[in-house]
């Protein structure tokens, strides 16, 4: 049986509390201030002041869905889109197709997950073809060509991953 020293108890809590103190202190010093990245509205964009890049950013999905289906790019076009984060290594999207709308095959070169929001797609890769509808998703590896197409009108949410800006 192994007997508890309190003055050795007191001395290892003791080490632990200054290795905590110099831990948290090295920490903080690491840590840098992020500075806030903003979208700011054009006149095809009028709504387009939003902050891109934060510590912690909120997406009201519902209002960039209200905000990009009142746009003239989505009377004119088959499509419509708004970026709603974008960082070094991340970029999120928030993608509006009217039926029949098709997304060419094509490739990304991060890794990408699509996540059907409204309505119904389907995506095909050279080795398979899935109907993704509300609530589904897909995920896909970098450079895999893929095409989509909206087989009625459809909200979906693309998340890409990015090269790190000056790495490699």
């Amino acid at each position: 049986m192994h007997l508890k020293h309190p003055a050795r108890e007191a001395r290892s809590f003791a080490f632990f509390k200054i290795q905590r103190k110099y831990f948290l202190k090295d920490l903080k010093l690491k840590q840098h201030k992020m500075d806030e990245k903003f979208n700011e509205a054009t006149t095809h964009r009028p709504k387009g002041n939003r902050i891109m890049d934060a510590p912690l950013v909120t997406i009201d999905l519902r209002s960039f869905t209200k905000q990009i289906k009142e746009e003239k790019a989505w009377e004119d076009r088959d499509r419509n889109a708004i970026t709603v984060f974008k960082t070094d290594g991340m970029r999120i999207v928030l993608i509006a197709l009217h039926k029949n709308a098709e997304m060419a095959k094509h490739t990304a070169e991060g890794m990408i997950s699509v996540q059907v929001l409204e309505g119904k797609i389907l995506f095909t890769t050279e080795e398979q073809s899935v109907e993704l509808k509300q609530g589904s998703m897909v995920a896909l590896h970098q450079n895999v060509p893929h095409s989509v197409l909206a087989k009625e009108e459809t909200i979906f949410l693309l998340t890409l991953t990015t090269t790190l800006s000056g790495k490699e």
